[in-house]
């Protein structure tokens, strides 16, 4: 017996394409919703759109008060560089005060007349010494030099040099035997010191130089070397060492 063919029929219904619609209506409502509740944070989304131009009218307000402030600013500048600009008295009286203590502090390039001073030891053997002289006699010493530039102070120097550095009043000179010892640097004679200032007001102090004439006395003596010579132009490099005191003493006199 030939089994019966097997024949199942299946109730089927083709979906049309608004019940397809329909779901996916439903799940974009549903993010819109979630969408606004998210932005609005409890809040109606209307009024904040209502409230949108007292936010910017109270901005503008804002604006307008920061630019006020900022001329008003601008203004103060403008007034206080006015007063620190040229021709303004004070200014100029602090200017003019601080140019000067530069030049005295040796901080500026100079240049001028002046004279040059050459000392040097003698020539003059120590077998040859003159009766109640030494060795110590017939070479430069400290207070030797020292003596010259005393006197060119003095004398109204406004600047001054030793060999190769610009000194101020307050450099120190120290001889270690014949050597000369000057901020740091060692040197041999002959010793060159120069001044710049009236070559005639310079020349004459040296002259007057009590202790200037003690070493003219050595001169003509054992033969120690001292040559003045002026000159029309110098030109000094600005100071380069400290001038920051070490010490200070108290004047009794004041």
């Amino acid at each position: 017996m030939t089994p019966m063919a097997r024949h199942t029929t299946f109730l089927t219904t083709r979906p049309t394409m608004w019940s397809l619609l329909v779901p996916v209506v439903a799940i974009l409502a549903g993010v819109l919703f979630a969408t606004s509740g998210s932005v609005a944070q409890g809040r109606s989304l209307r009024s904040d759109a209502a409230g949108l131009p007292d936010i910017i009218r109270e901005q503008t307000k804002n604006n307008t008060r920061m630019t006020d402030e900022l001329e008003s600013l601008n203004t103060e500048v403008d007034e206080l560089t006015r007063d620190g600009a040229p021709g303004n008295a004070e200014v100029d009286a602090i200017k003019d005060k601080g140019d000067r203590l530069t030049f005295a502090a040796g901080r500026t390039d100079v240049e001028g007349p002046g004279v040059e001073v050459q000392l040097t030891d003698s020539k003059l053997a120590v077998d040859k010494l003159p009766e109640g002289f030494s060795v110590d006699d017939i070479v430069v010493h400290q207070q030797d030099v020292q003596a010259v530039v005393n006197a060119l102070w003095a004398g109204g120097a406004e600047a001054m040099m030793i060999q190769d550095q610009r000194i101020i009043s307050t450099s120190a000179v120290r001889c270690v035997g014949n050597t000369l010892i000057l901020q740091g640097r060692v040197y041999s004679p002959p010793y060159r010191i120069r001044a710049i200032g009236e070559p005639k007001k310079l020349r004459g102090m040296l002259s007057q130089s009590p202790e200037v004439q003690i070493y003219q006395e050595y001169v003509r003596a054992v033969g120690l070397g001292y040559d003045v010579r002026s000159s029309d132009r110098f030109e000094f490099p600005a100071y380069a060492g400290s001038i920051t005191p070490d010490h200070a003493v108290v004047d009794e006199r004041s």
